[in-house]
């Protein structure tokens, strides 16, 4: 009766903590995007950058104008293709939200044109399309998973954020599952991603089957649940995709529980690349998730940097990088603009030439001798991307060694997000 008890008083304290929470959350996310702001705007500005991205989705369609899809569950694939321009005034890091009325191209991110794709096949079409357009050996693709609390547009230009901040040539498709956008709703959004799993590893097959040259994935918070679920799927299910075109798996805040992380890796076994964790100690969210889960770390906030290292995985740790929300729970984003500076490292510690530890305008690398064990996996993709590379500025010593390199030089993160 007494852990009766103590289990009802867990989750009453739990459900009193979310509801204390949603208020601040949702204040410090006032500038969320409206009802309307996927309306498609025809007017252009000089100087805007425009982009393409593809989706696939688990939500249901939505026949609001300018919602597109809601936070609703759907038993099958949905497909569409968004076109979206960057204003000249973007700054790395931020969302240009839509204003509320009439978005002005010349400074908000705004829908160009948005149309649903009805069937895989236009959707592939679409990827292969795209794909044609790069040159070989830019034939990339990089798919993002959105987390938790995160509405259909909010997920469509974060992609469109880090796309054009990192500068990749990558064709971005986003992975997006039924989340309702509310704080109050982390159990459906759980079960929601668990749901996911499934139509997530269609897409990942559906992407390799396109011919791309090289499959990256970078999933955040609650979307590492549902990718690392749909690879364990993959893995066990005896029709593996092609692991030489394999690239990276980039895990930002992941809303794991370590033990679970730990079980699953077992049953992944090693990768061709090891996993790339980002991490960040001072992570609200997270420590919430840690709360309502009785007290078991989450991955992405976990302290024990060494601990992931000895798993195989490279570590991202961020802590001591301000970041841009007041939970700091998207840190991640403001990576992208390190894109090429992170390029050149991954290269350096593929060939050996890179110590394993290192810091970089106060984030911290570690296990980077990681990568030079999977150098021979990745060989072919060194070769193709060796001269983009190696003509990326230097921002660490080029020599091997075991002691840590800091350069506090490279001023990689702005808008304000690297303490004083």
């Amino acid at each position: 009766m007494l852990r009766n008890a103590s289990g009802r008083a867990r989750r009453i304290g739990a459900w009193l903590l979310l509801t204390a929470l949603a208020g601040p959350l949702l204040a410090g996310c006032a500038s969320r995007p409206g009802p309307e702001a996927l309306t498609a705007v025809e007017t252009t500005a000089p100087g805007a950058k425009e982009h393409v991205i593809l989706v696939a989705s688990s939500r249901a369609r939505d026949p609001r104008p300018g919602v597109f899809y809601s936070g609703e569950r759907t038993p099958a694939l949905s497909f569409a293709r968004v076109d979206i321009s960057v204003p000249p005034t973007h700054k790395p890091g931020m969302i240009e939200w839509p204003k509320q009325g009439t978005p002005n191209p010349a400074t908000d991110m705004v829908v160009r044109e948005a149309v649903y794709r009805d069937t895989e096949a236009q959707f592939s079409a679409d990827l292969k399309a795209e794909l044609a357009r790069r040159a070989p050996g830019d034939r990339d693709v990089f798919i993002f998973v959105h987390g938790y609390n995160t509405l259909y547009s909010e997920a469509l230009y974060r992609l469109t954020q880090m796309k054009e901040d990192s500068k990749s040539p990558a064709v971005p498709v986003l992975f997006t599952w039924a989340s309702r956008g509310e704080t109050t709703d982390y159990v459906y959004d759980n079960n929601s991603a668990t749901a996911a799993r499934d139509r997530l590893e269609e897409t990942i097959r559906l992407v390799f089957a396109s011919g791309a040259e090289e499959v990256n994935i970078l999933a955040h918070s609650m979307g590492n649940w549902v990718t690392v679920e749909a690879l364990r799927q993959i893995k066990i299910s005896g029709h593996n995709v092609p692991l030489q075109r394999l690239g990276n798996i980039i895990l930002a805040a992941p809303d794991i529980d370590v033990d679970v992380f730990k079980s699953q890796l077992k049953r992944l076994g090693k990768p061709p690349k090891p996993f790339i964790v980002i991490v960040s100690h001072d992570d609200k969210a997270l420590a919430f998730s840690d709360f309502i889960a009785g007290d078991k770390p989450r991955l992405g906030a976990y302290k024990s940097d060494s601990d992931l290292v000895e798993l195989g995985a490279v570590v991202v740790d961020m802590t001591s990088v301000k970041g841009l929300d007041d939970f700091n729970h998207g840190k991640f984003a403001q990576l992208a603009e390190m894109a090429p500076e992170l390029r050149g490292m991954i290269m350096r510690a593929q060939s050996g030439r890179q110590a394993s530890t290192v810091e970089v305008a106060g984030i911290q690398f570690f296990g980077l001798d990681q990568l030079r064990l999977a150098n021979g996996a990745s060989a072919r993709r060194t070769a193709a991307t060796a001269p983009t590379a190696t003509s990326a500025p230097a921002t660490v010593a080029d020599e091997a060694g075991g002691d840590a390199v800091v350069d506090t030089s490279v001023q990689v993160v702005r808008a304000g997000t690297v303490p004083e």
